[in-house]
């Protein structure tokens, strides 16, 4: 997930935390271990920067343990992946990533199973569906690290001027849309199918649909009966119409999708929590509320996650649990949630989270979360598949374009790419 994707419950203290969670122990074997993780920054600028998070955690986890000392460094979105990617190659793996896929690196025998590393009540905390989403062939290798869902964010002000309300159908949006574009609104829905996150996007459609990327038994089923009849009819219903603003979906980012949101110049988007603070900040007045599905609102709604993994090269698997029980120690996943908007990947520091009323506005992210699917990202396929439906989806609501051409197109791509796994 690539995202920039901020009360607290009573405070475990670092010592007590890994008391009780730290199952794997912390043997300090024949003398000093450094351990050393290479991390994505979530931060926007250096006053934000994750570097500071994992400083602070470290710092405080060395002070209990001298016999460890934990080295972060801390890469760009645009640059950890390749970065964690050269090391492999090079034979030298960081003893842990926190990057955005893990199934490649699992399926070539490099990682640590989580129950190699984790305590029991660690490994057994994590969000039931975040869990299941890092497992390859049942086995769970990818740690879920940070997660988020997305919502409908619509504009009090330009729904009100328009007289409509929030949508629940497929129809009703296409016709809340026609009457923002009616009252002079630039983008009544902003959908952003460009190459940076329409992957995104276009699950969050098929879902609304009763579909999704995979069948039941988790083989691609990218251009089935349901997701041509989504795509038809976003390209009939909403960008035919001129409903999606004056940027071609297939060339509009997410990131400038948000930036028009945040300008007052969109009706109606998907959205994740960073979202929120950017709108506030510029005085926009925006709502919230489930993504609409065909018939009603969608029972299902996109989840994304980020991954934690462990390197098996270095051999220090005791002092890896030790170090990422205290990382997921409730303290430590609430500051890091509070500190970037995001939704917590365990059901402890969720409970707290819900119950907390300084958190009243990440609530309803959080109470969308049981239903969340995430993309099948334990798949060694799927980074490509991803990539290939980056840029080519956006195609198929174009005036030219062929929904079943399209997703035709890249579901024969998927199915090549799985049988070759």
């Amino acid at each position: 997930m690539q995202r920039r994707v901020t009360g607290l419950i009573a405070v475990v203290s670092a010592l007590s935390a890994t008391a009780a969670l730290g199952g794997c122990g912390s043997s300090a074997g024949d003398g000093p271990v450094t351990l050393r993780l290479v991390a994505a920054d979530y931060g926007n600028s250096q006053a934000n920067s994750s570097q500071k998070y994992w400083d602070k955690l470290t710092k405080a986890y060395e002070a209990d343990h001298p016999d460890v000392d934990v080295e972060v460094s801390v890469y760009s979105w645009n640059d950890v992946d390749a970065k964690v990617k050269s090391m492999v190659a090079a034979g030298d793996p960081p003893d842990l990533a926190q990057i955005g896929a893990y199934a490649d690196y699992a399926a070539d025998g490099l990682l640590y199973r989580a129950d190699d590393v984790l305590s029991i009540d660690t490994q057994s905390d994590f969000v039931t569906q975040l869990s299941a989403a890092g497992q390859v062939n049942q086995s769970q290798y990818g740690m879920p690290f940070a997660s988020s869902t997305r919502l409908l964010f619509y504009n009090k002000d330009l729904f009100a001027d328009a007289g409509v309300t929030p949508p629940k159908t497929w129809g009703q949006l296409a016709s809340a849309a026609a009457a923002l574009k009616a009252q002079g609104v630039r983008y009544p829905y902003a959908l952003p199918l460009g190459p940076e996150e329409a992957q995104a996007e276009t699950m969050m459609w098929l879902l609304g649909n009763g579909a999704g990327y995979t069948d039941e038994v988790g083989s691609y089923d990218i251009d089935s009966e349901q997701n041509v009849e989504t795509f038809t009819w976003l390209k009939d219903k909403l960008v035919g119409k001129g409903l999606t603003g004056p940027v071609a979906p297939g060339k509009l980012n997410r990131a400038q999708a948000f930036a028009a949101f945040t300008r007052g110049e969109v009706g109606m988007l998907n959205g994740h929590p960073t979202l929120m603070k950017a709108a506030a900040e510029k005085g926009v007045k925006f709502g919230m509320v489930p993504m609409p599905g065909v018939d009603g609102r969608s029972e299902t709604t996109l989840g994304v996650a980020d991954w934690m993994m462990a390197f098996k090269k270095s051999g220090h698997r005791e002092q890896i649990g030790d170090f990422l029980d205290y990382v997921y120690s409730d303290k430590n996943v609430l500051e890091f949630s509070h500190e970037y908007d995001l939704l917590p990947v365990t059901t402890s520091a969720s409970e707290a989270m819900a119950a907390d009323a300084d958190d009243a506005d990440l609530l309803d992210f959080l109470e969308e979360l049981p239903n969340a699917e995430l993309p099948p990202v334990g798949q060694t396929s799927w980074a490509r598949v991803s990539a290939d439906i980056k840029q080519e989806i956006g195609t198929a609501v174009s005036s030219t374009g062929s929904p079943a051409g399209v997703l035709g197109h890249l579901q024969r791509g998927a199915a090549a790419r799985q049988n070759a796994e």
